[in-house]
């Protein structure tokens, strides 16, 4: 394998010493008490905020990001930050979320690779996290958020937003912390994995640990090019496969072979070099470890747990709430935010994006979702 400059590195978790980009830290004020036993101690949660907090207190608004996810919801790219923006068309001065008006904020999740306390960092003895990283829950990374509301001033989120596991982490704030949520939009995700996502999950955990370079978790020592970056890619084409719908796959690639290739000789579909493709630009941003834990904390969530079950769970929530999913998605299919809708009160019916890309349309379809937001941020 590859070990010059072209390489991967073993991790592409952001490292201290690596531009800061608009990145801040905070640390959290001791040991997280976990919910599946333990304690993390010594982490820290990378953040970017936008506009500013009013003298009420009473505009921020809280975005949460998916599983590949950061904290830059905002802005070019540049030193720190690699690519734009993931929702750039949806918050920033007169957008749907406007920074001119409301004051936002975007923490990189914990167990994440983008600044916050993952398994990539350096644990208290100095040495990388890597295999000794703990399990996490959605509860676990809502409440380390909490301590982030309390350093920013903000008594009570105007709005919490977020779609995929970044909808399931604003669900478990809003079950978690009722008084600090005062609007939520839960877009494209669920109140409880279900048989068939855990299986995503679970196939796409066993590409990584098949990895020979994933060494049980503690490969961050090694050189470029000797990563698991054969077991993360393999991930992410099992992922996107569920991230974009069968009609636009087909529409795009069909059977046509990659230009100058030929299969019946060893070359590639188009669709599979549109996934070697996805692969590639992954093992450059992203760390397999936090892959790893945040996969496994999606599989996990269940809003029900220890709250007499799903049904009881959702009437319990007490913020003005709009479901949103996208037509197609065969990930988090509208059955799902029907489910949510139905039982969060008031919510009324989940609004829906038309869109040729299925799930990965909560990320593309700003200009549909920017009257939704509109619609939340207005009452």
């Amino acid at each position: 394998m590859l070990t010059d400059v072209l390489a991967p590195p073993a991790t592409a978790a952001w490292r201290a010493g690596d531009p800061p980009g608009r990145r801040r830290w905070l640390d959290l004020r001791g040991p997280l008490p976990l919910q599946a036993g333990g304690a993390l101690p010594g982490a820290r949660l990378a953040y970017e905020t936008w506009g500013s907090l009013n003298p009420k207190r009473d505009n921020a608004i809280l975005v949460l990001h998916a599983l590949t996810g950061d904290s830059h919801v905002s802005g070019a790219g540049g030193p720190g930050h690699p690519t734009a923006g993931w929702w750039d068309g949806l918050v920033g001065p007169g957008r749907a979320v406007d920074t001119n008006h409301w004051f936002v904020v975007a923490p990189n999740a914990l167990g994440g690779c983008q600044g916050s306390t993952g398994p990539a960092s350096v644990a208290p003895d100095g040495k990388p996290w890597g295999s000794r990283f703990p399990f996490l829950t959605l509860n676990d990374l809502a409440r380390a958020e909490n301590d982030l509301a309390d350093h920013l001033g903000v008594d009570a989120w105007a709005a919490v937003i977020g779609g995929s596991l970044g909808g399931m982490r604003a669900l478990e704030w809003a079950l978690c912390q009722p008084d600090r949520v005062r609007a939520l939009l839960l877009l494209a995700c669920t109140a409880a994995s279900s048989a068939e996502q855990i299986g995503w999950c679970s196939a796409q955990v066993r590409a990584i640990e098949a990895d020979p370079n994933w060494r049980g978790g503690d490969y961050h020592h090694a050189l470029p090019g000797h990563g698991p970056h054969a077991g993360l890619g393999l991930a992410r084409r099992i992922a996107h496969l569920t991230y974009r719908s069968p009609a636009e796959l087909n529409g795009r690639f069909g059977r046509i072979p990659q230009p100058g290739e030929n299969p019946w000789q060893g070359g590639r579909y188009s669709i599979e070099s549109y996934l070697d493709h996805q692969a590639a630009k992954l093992v450059r941003r992203f760390d397999a470890g936090s892959y790893v834990t945040l996969t496994k904390a999606m599989a996990d969530y269940d809003a029900g747990r220890g709250r007499g079950g799903v049904t009881a769970a959702l009437a319990s929530v007490r913020a003005r709430t709009l479901v949103a999913g996208v037509a197609g998605d065969r990930l988090f299919p509208l059955a799902q935010q029907q489910e949510l809708a139905d039982g969060i009160p008031d919510a009324g019916p989940p609004r829906v994006l038309g869109s040729p890309y299925g799930h990965d349309g909560f990320l593309l379809e700003t200009g549909q979702l920017g009257p939704i937001v509109g619609e939340l941020l207005s009452r």
